[in-house]
C-alpha cells in the first residue's frame, strides 16, 4: 500500500523523487505527489497516476535539495486531487505524507477542530500532521521532538516522512507497522518504503524499527531514536539488490519478465539449500528449529493471497511427506477468531513483501500464545524476517508485477525443500524415494524453461477466450491449490471472474453454470488422481462446456476430449504445481494483454498490503 520516497542533500530533490515514485508506483497508483523545499514550500499532487504528476508539475519550478513525494492507494476518502499527499498543515508551515492508517484520527480530528483547525480532505493523514503542528506550537519544540510527542498519541500503523518550513532541509522518518527504509549517502539520505528507488544512489542503508524515529540533516549524521526518546544506534546493512533486477530488460511488462525469470528465481530459492551427492536438504534459517518442526502438534501456515495458495500446497507436501499436521489460515481470520494455540504449534507465516498487515498481526497474536513463529518470505530485513524467531528467504529478486508469479514458484520451492527436510528427519520416507526426489525438485528449473516454449500456443489459445465472461478451474490433489491460483491470476489482471475448485466437487454447485461459453480449465496432469479427473472433463463435455487442458506431455486421453491441450514435462506429482501454474500465469497474461488491462499495476490492488 502507498509508496513513500524522499531525499535532501546537495542534489536536485525533484528528478530523484519521480524516479522513485515511478518505481515504487506497484505499491499504489490511485494519486501522486511532491513536495519541495526551496527557501518556499512548492506542493504538487493530482489523481492518478505518476506521468499525470509529471505532466500536472510541468514547467512549474521543481528547485530544491529537499522533497517528500508519495503514491497512493486510497483508504480513507476517495482517490481525487485533494486527498492525495503530500498534505499540509492548516498553516502551510507542516508538510507529511503517510503510509497506513490513523485508527484514533476521528477523536483527534474533533479535538483539533474545537481548537480552530479547519480540514481539507478525507484523509486520517491531514489530521496527523495538524497534531503534529499543534504540538509544535504548544510546546515550542523542534520538529523531530513534536512528532515523537505526537506518535505518542497516536492508535495505528504508519510510516511517514515530515518537513517544516522553519528547519529547511531537515527529513523527520518514523515507522510502526509499515516498512520504512534510509539510503545513507555522502551528506545526504534517501528515504523510501523498500529499497528500489535507493539502490541507484547507495547500498548502504538502515531499516527502521518499530517505533523509531529519525532526523535527517545534510551533511551530519542520521539521529536515530525511540518514541520513548531513548537513542538508538542506527544498524547499517548493504543492500544486495542489483539495478539491473528493477528494469523491464526488454520484455513489454514487468509480469511477463518474471514469469520468465522463474527458472531462475526457481534455481535461486534452491541454491545452497540442495547437496544431492550427499541426500542433504538445508534450510539454515530454520535449523535451529527442526526439533520444533518435527515435534509441532500443528504447523499452521498463515497467508494471504496467492501466498495462501503456497501454503496450501505446503500443507499437501507436509502431510504426505513428512507426515505432520498441517492448517493453513488465512491470516486476516485467523487473529479475529480466538483460534487455538498452543507452545507446541509452530506458526509459518508466508509473505512475499514480509509486510503484510494481517499476516504480521497474526504473527504477534500467536508469538503470545507461546508458539514459535517462523517467516517464509522474499524481501531481505522486512518485518516478518525481523520479527519472527527463524524463517528462510525465497530469493525470487524483486517482483514488481503486482500480481504475483515468481513469488508463488519460490514459496513453493521452499515449501518442497522443507518438507523434504522434514520427512527425512523424521524418517517417514524411505531412502531410495527421498533421493528420486531431491533429483525431480533439482531438474524443476530446466522443466519450467520447457513449460515457458509453450507460450505461443497459449497466446493463439487466449485470442479465442479474450471476452468471456467467466471461467471455472479445476484440480484436484496437489493441483488444486494451482486452480485456485490460475482463477486469481486471471481475475486480478484480466477482470474476468474466475473461480477454482477441486474438480470433484463441480458437482456440487459449479456444474448448473456450465454451457458452451463457460471456458473450463483442467489440470489433468498425471497421477493417482488423473482417471478421476477425467471423468470431470467427461461430466463437462456432456454439458457442451469448453475445455482448456494442461496436460503432462505425451498425454492421449485427455487430448482427445479436450477443446485444447498444453502440455508440461513430467514431473512427480508433488512438484506439480511449480510446473502447473506456469501456463495458467501466461494464459491470464495474454487475454489481459488482449483486453488492454494493465497487467502490471492492475485496478484497485498493491503489491503489498500493508493496511488491515
Amino acid at each position: 500500500m502507498c509508496g513513500i520516497v524522499g531525499y535532501t542533500g546537495s542534489g536536485e530533490a525533484y528528478p530523484i523523487l519521480i524516479k522513485g515514485l515511478k518505481r515504487l508506483e506497484y505499491r499504489g497508483y490511485d494519486s501522486s505527489g511532491v513536495a519541495l523545499m526551496n527557501g518556499k514550500l512548492g506542493v504538487h499532487k493530482c489523481k492518478g497516476k505518476v506521468a499525470d504528476l509529471e505532466a500536472h508539475v510541468g514547467a512549474n519550478d521543481t528547485s530544491g535539495s529537499a522533497g517528500i513525494g508519495h503514491t497512493r492507494w486510497a483508504t480513507h476518502g476517495e482517490p481525487n486531487d485533494i486527498n492525495a499527499h503530500p498534505h499540509c498543515s492548516m498553516s502551510g508551515e507542516l508538510v507529511l505524507i503517510h503510509n497506513g492508517i490513523i485508527e484514533n484520527y476521528d477523536s483527534i480530528k474533533r479535538e483539533l477542530v474545537k481548537r480552530g483547525y479547519v480540514f481539507e480532505s478525507d484523509t486520517d493523514t491531514e489530521v496527523l500532521v495538524n497534531l503534529i503542528e499543534e504540538v509544535k506550537k504548544n510546546e515550542k519544540c523542534s520538529l523531530s521532538e513534536a512528532v515523537r510527542k505526537s506518535l505518542n498519541e497516536v492508535i495505528g500503523a504508519y510510516a511517514i516522512v515530515v518537513m517544516s518550513k522553519s528547519e529547511p532541509g531537515v527529513l523527520v522518518a518514523a515507522r510502526k507497522s509499515s516498512p520504512l527504509v534510509i539510503g545513507l549517502g555522502k551528506g545526504e539520505f534517501y528515504i523510501a518504503s523498500d529499497a528500489t528507488p535507493i539502490v541507484e544512489y547507495t547500498k548502504n542503508v538502515v531499516y527502521l524499527e518499530d517505533g523509531q524515529i529519525a532526523e535527517l540533516k545534510p551533511g551530519e549524521e542520521m539521529r536515530l531514536f525511540n518514541i520513548k526518546n531513548q537513542s538508538v544506534t542506527p544498524y547499517i546493512q548493504e543492500l544486495e539488490l542489483q539495478l539491473e533486477q528493477l528494469e523491464k530488460g526488454g520484455y513489454e511488462h514487468f509480469m511477463l519478465k518474471e514469469i520468465y525469470e522463474q527458472p531462475r528465481s526457481v534455481l535461486d530459492s534452491m541454491r545452497g539449500r540442495i547437496l544431492i551427492d550427499k541426500g542433504i536438504v538445508q534450510l539454515g534459517g530454520m535449523a535451529e528449529y527442526e526439533q520444533k518442526l518435527i515435534n509441532a502438534d500443528r504447523i499452521i501456515f498463515v497467508a494471504c493471497g496467492t501466498s495462501w495458495h503456497a501454503g496450501l500446497v505446503g500443507e499437501y507436501l507436509i502431510e504426505d511427506l513428512a507426515r505432520i499436521s498441517v492448517e493453513v489460515e488465512y491470516a486476516s481470520e485467523f487473529r479475529y477468531r480466538n483460534p487455538i494455540i498452543t507452545e507446541k504449534d509452530v506458526v509459518i507465516a508466508i509473505s512475499q513483501s514480509g509486510e503484510t498487515a494481517d499476516t504480521l498481526a497474526a504473527l504477534e497474536l500467536a508469538k503470545s500464545k507461546g508458539a514459535t513463529i517462523l517467516g517464509i518470505c522474499n524481501v531481505v530485513g522486512s518485518s516478518i524476517a525481523r520479527v519472527t524467531h527463524g524463517g528462510s528467504y525465497t530469493h525470487a529478486g524483486p517482483e514488481i508485477g503486482v500480481a504475483s508469479t515468481k513469488a508463488f514458484t519460490s514459496q513453493v520451492t521452499v515449501l518442497s525443500l522443507l518438507a523434504l527436510m522434514l520427512a527425512q528427519k523424521k524418517g517417514t520416507i524411505q531412502r531410495r524415494r527421498y533421493q528420486e526426489l531431491l533429483v525431480e525438485l533439482s531438474s524443476i528449473p530446466d522443466k519450467i524453461e520447457t513449460a515457458l516454449e509453450a507460450n505461443t500456443l497459449i497466446e493463439i489459445i487466449s485470442a479465442k477466450f479474450q471476452n468471456a465472461r467467466n471461467f471455472l478451474y479445476l484440480g484436484r490433489g496437489y493441483c488444486f491449490p494451482v486452480a485456485l491460483e490460475g482463477a486469481l491470476k486471471l481475475k486480478e489482471i484480466s477482470y474476468i471472474h474466475a473461480e477454482g475448485y477441486p474438480a470433484a466437487e463441480m458437482k456440487h454447485g459449479p456444474i448448473a453454470l456450465i454451457d458452451e461459453e463457460m471456458p473450463v480449465v483442467v489440470i489433468a496432469t498425471q497421477g493417482p488422481s488423473y482417471e478421476k479427473v477425467v471423468s470431470n472433463i467427461q461430466e463437462v463435455k456432456a454439458r457442451k462446456g469448453v475445455i482448456i487442458a494442461i496436460v503432462t506431455e505425451g498425454d492421449k486421453m485427455v487430448k482427445e476430449m479436450a477443446d485444447y491441450t498444453i502440455e508440461i514435462p513430467k514431473i512427480a506429482e508433488c512438484f506439480s504445481p511449480l510446473l502447473a501454474s506456469i501456463p495458467l500465469q501466461l494464459l491470464a497474461y495474454h487475454i489481459a494483454v488482449m483486453r488492454e488491462c494493465n497487467v502490471d499495476q492492475p485496478r484497485n490492488l498493491a503489491k503489498s498490503v500493508t493496511v488491515e
